[in-house]
């Protein structure tokens, strides 16, 4: 693997190390860096002064050692930093470590707290980038735009293969009812769709919208589509698997934008292959750290199982790609930095739930 490092140097803003009384040189080191990660955070950085090094490789044990005398590291959601990388980390005096996502199911929390090391997210940047891919999603799959695209391109304009359905009236049953699972709601509620929803507590706004919260056995039972929206957890881990699609309606629709574990793979093959599951539309994948955000089409692909399911004419994968919108970009920036200038300045972040550890 090639490994790039380029260092975008705008300043130096310097503070107190939290833990000590000496002063700090606060260097961001990020990692799976793509160009785009670049441009924003170097457009932003202008307002804030960190030194910044990218670096493409992810990070793990092995990586970890090319960190250099920087005070914060900026991982992203294939990144790994369990208890081994924590330590390292905690060697090279890391204190923070900022996720420039929502999700942190890859964060080791108790080992960040454990070597004192702070731990912040971006809880929310655009819901309705991901509600509204999930939705183009659905709607993909259903009137098969691709496939059109393709055949006329080809001067091939038959409509033989290409019947969809209304979406007016059908029933869709989201799991997870945070930011993203209510933007999604009220997406689906303006196409005349019925909206089930299961979360552990149930939203009243969603109430007054018109969706109904039901049981997680419900949504499975009556849904046409079922929308995953939920983070990833030991009570969310597979929760689509043999049991549940056994549950489910003939030719039911599955989206999941949020994370790949919660589906387990080879049951939705064999749920495919069963003609159980009519429809399949993946933007996260269980094993994607080994694919997703890279060129590959050079590359002999390893994974059956991502093979076995390209190979269904039914399926629609997107590579992790539902959050990449200007808005979202935007907002992971300008958040990530406020929350590492907090937590020097402060030791603290004003909003709560950017704060982990």
């Amino acid at each position: 693997m090639l490994i790039f490092k380029v260092s975008t140097h705008i300043g130096i803003y310097n503070t107190i190390d939290m833990s000590s009384n000496t002063a700090l040189h606060n260097k961001i080191a990020f990692f799976s860096t793509q160009p785009y990660d670049k441009s924003f955070f170097n457009k932003y950085n202008s307002d804030f002064g960190f030194e910044l090094d990218y670096y493409e490789t992810p990070l793990n044990l092995q990586t970890v050692a090319l960190i250099e005398n920087a005070s914060i590291v900026c991982v992203f959601v294939n990144d790994i930093v369990n208890e081994s990388v924590i330590k390292q980390l905690a060697e090279k005096n890391v204190k923070i470590i900022a996720l420039r996502c929502a999700g942190f199911n890859n964060v080791d929390l108790e080992a960040a707290k454990k070597y004192d090391i702070k731990v912040c997210r971006v809880p929310a940047y655009s819901p309705q980038a991901v509600a509204e891919h999930a939705m183009a999603m659905i709607l993909t799959l259903n009137r098969k735009t691709h496939k059109a695209y393709n055949r006329v391109r080809e001067q091939n304009f038959s409509l033989n293969g290409l019947l969809g359905f209304d979406l007016f009236g059908k029933t869709i049953g989201i799991i997870g009812t945070g930011n993203i699972g209510k933007a999604f709601a009220k997406i689906a509620l303006g196409f005349g769709c019925k909206v089930l929803a299961y979360d552990i507590v149930e939203n009243v706004e969603m109430i007054k919208d018109g969706v109904s919260f039901v049981s997680l056995e419900e949504i499975f039972k009556w849904s046409d589509i079922i929308s995953l929206h939920c983070p990833l957890n030991d009570q969310t881990k597979h929760v689509i698997n043999d049991d549940s699609i056994a549950l489910m309606k003939e030719s039911v629709m599955i989206i999941n934008t949020s994370r790949g574990g919660l589906i387990e793979t080879s049951s939705v093959i064999e749920g495919l292959k069963e003609g159980k599951i009519g429809y399949l539309g993946i933007d996260v994948y269980e094993q994607e750290e080994k694919l997703f955000f890279r060129d590959l089409s050079a590359d002999i692909i390893q994974d059956d199982a991502i093979q076995r399911l390209m190979s269904f004419p039914n399926v629609l994968v997107t590579a992790h790609q539902a959050f990449f919108t200007n808005e979202a970009l935007t907002q992971i920036a300008l958040v990530t930095f406020n929350n590492i200038k907090s937590l020097l300045t402060q030791n603290d972040i004003e909003n709560k739930a950017a704060l982990l550890v």
